[in-house]
């Protein structure tokens, strides 16, 4: 384009903008405003010209805070293998499959080592979830495309997020396969593509169910067509993940190598019960900490689960007291536990240390940061993002915790050599759920979560899955 064309353009575009009037819009005069109360409180060109050249977060970082940090934990579980769920969402997977495995070397030995193949579980669920998905869309085949709930299938049909309750249900289901008989393919390891690929032929088969549904098809007709559907999607899964183990012959081995048992022949089904004995729907209760909304209620999303058949996500809501009580007695058991995070937030990824001291952006933007969790659950500003295996906590002299450990899923040269230290008071602002199982609950939180639930939209901010 011609230089002087394009000059006067952008002067044409600038009086144009300084023309617009319209109540809410930015005037001229609210312009004009804004640039003066800016002067009022200028800021130097040292920190311009820093922050332009450098991370945020490495000029927030607190120097008070940046030094060394006590590693010793007074409550401590045994100590197992470090995963990596590498470019995948699958943190509630590791953390759940993590929680099985100890309750079984905790019970059996914990020279024992043992390591669960993420891949069999995540076959299962990508197939369970497409299914759920086009169910969906046959159940709410008559309401308008518009319809938030069509909307909620066909935005997101199949993703690797999920909680603990899908770990259950798909175990239960599938059963578990240790990792070296199915170990991770490119596709497991890295989901992006082959989630995009399978999420563009499911919303294409939806559109056709749909169709089905509106022209009254009969259901063995729709049951059909899904059926052949659901066909496509398990070769597309076998092509990227591997085909789905049977049977396969097996010898648990001590953290050396070593069996220590002769080998025997399992089926996935024979293996979970050989691990976990028998069925974890009823064993525990998902704890959630939402100040937004009354305690010692239970809340329940609809259509939030892994499997069509299986377990909507359900949680008591509890205060952080009660919620640090039934992880201090589950710890101190030797018990590991499922748990959930804003990990993201004042999270120092090079120590592997969480702490809301870490960083100081008030002092670096000159304001406040003044949201509490309620009001940063409310405006989607925080939430449950990543799922950890909580494994340790430090009490002082009165048995209040000082500070926490979990085993992340990011490898173990990550952080703490694979794990993360958080402080007492990340802990109780940015954790969000906690699987416990009953026998550390009191009786009090028990009855709550035998009550009615209330039902909640998957749209609420604070039950979007661990990824």
């Amino acid at each position: 384009m011609n230089r002087h064309l394009l000059v006067a353009g952008c002067l044409s575009l600038a009086i144009a903008a300084g023309a617009q009037t319209k109540q809410g819009g930015i005037s001229a005069s609210m312009l004009k405003d804004i640039q003066k109360e800016q002067s009022q409180m200028p800021v130097s060109k040292a920190l311009m010209n820093a922050v332009a050249a450098n991370a945020i977060d490495e000029l927030a970082k607190s120097r008070q805070n940046a030094g060394q940090f006590d590693t010793y934990f007074s409550i401590e579980t045994s100590k197992q293998s470090i995963t990596d769920q590498k470019s995948s969402g699958r943190c509630w997977m590791f953390s759940g499959l993590n929680v099985l495995r100890s309750n079984y070397t905790h019970q059996h030995g914990d020279s024992i080592q043992l390591e669960l193949s993420h891949a069999h579980l995540f076959f299962w669920d990508q197939l369970e979830k497409a299914n759920l998905m086009l169910q969906g869309c046959v159940d709410t085949g008559k309401k308008p495309i518009d319809d938030q709930r069509v909307q909620f299938f066909f935005q997101n049909p199949v993703g690797d997020g999920g909680t603990f309750c899908g770990v259950s249900d798909l175990a239960e289901k599938y059963g578990l396969v240790p990792a070296e008989v199915l170990p991770e393919s490119y596709s497991s390891d890295n989901t992006a593509k082959v989630r995009a690929l399978i999420s563009s032929k499911l919303r294409e088969y939806g559109l056709q169910l749909r169709d089905m549904a509106q022209k009254d098809r009969k259901q063995a007709s729709i049951d059909k067509a899904k059926a052949r559907m659901l066909a496509q999607i398990y070769k597309m899964l076998v092509i990227t993940l591997g085909e789905p183990v049977t049977e396969f012959t097996y010898a648990f081995k001590n953290k050396s190598g070593k069996a220590i048992a002769p080998a025997k022949t399992y089926t996935p089904q024979s293996f979970y019960k050989e691990v976990v004995g028998g069925p974890i729907n009823g064993t525990f209760i998902m704890a959630m900490n939402d100040p937004r909304r009354p305690y010692y209620k239970t809340y329940e999303v609809e259509y939030d689960r892994h499997t069509y058949d299986g377990h909507n996500w359900r949680y008591v809501n509890l205060p952080m007291d009660d919620i640090e009580q039934m992880a201090i007695a589950s710890l101190k058991d030797g018990r590991k536990l499922y748990s959930s995070y804003d990990v993201g937030k004042f999270l120092d990824r090079k120590r592997g240390y969480a702490d809301t001291e870490n960083f100081d952006y008030e002092s670096l933007f000159g304001t406040t940061f003044g949201m509490d969790k309620a009001q940063r659950i409310s405006t989607f500003d925080s939430g449950s993002t990543h799922a950890m295996t909580l494994s340790a906590v430090d009490l002082d002299e009165k048995g209040r915790a000082k500070k926490w450990k979990v085993e992340n899923s990011w490898g173990a040269s990550w952080g703490q050599q694979g794990h993360l230290i958080m402080t007492d008071r990340w802990f109780r602002e940015y954790m969000f759920r906690l699987v416990v199982d009953k026998k550390y609950v009191p009786e009090k939180i028990l009855r709550a979560a035998e009550t009615e639930p209330i039902m909640v939209m998957p749209e609420d901010p604070l039950f979007l899955p661990d990824e």
